[in-house]
């Protein structure tokens, strides 16, 4: 099961939209960042396959304007 974490930049003014937008993909959890432009997401999926599409649905978010991949790893299933 791959877990993985990201910097979530939100184009300006959207933090909020874009926050909402994750929440709704069940393998989200987002933490804002309270001084900061800026979100916390950490997404666990079954497989890579389900990881690669899930990013690709974040990545297609009008409100995104950069996704950071700071850590990930897999556990055995």
């Amino acid at each position: 099961m791959p877990i993985k974490s990201y910097l979530v930049h939100p184009i300006l003014g959207k933090k909020e939209e874009l926050m909402t937008a994750l929440k709704g993909f069940g393998q989200c959890e987002v933490l804002p960042a309270e001084n900061q432009n800026v979100l916390v997401l950490v997404t666990d999926t079954q497989d890579e396959k389900e990881e690669e599409i899930l990013k690709e649905k974040i990545e297609a978010l009008s409100s995104l304007k950069l996704l950071a991949l700071v850590s990930g790893f897999n556990t055995p299933q």
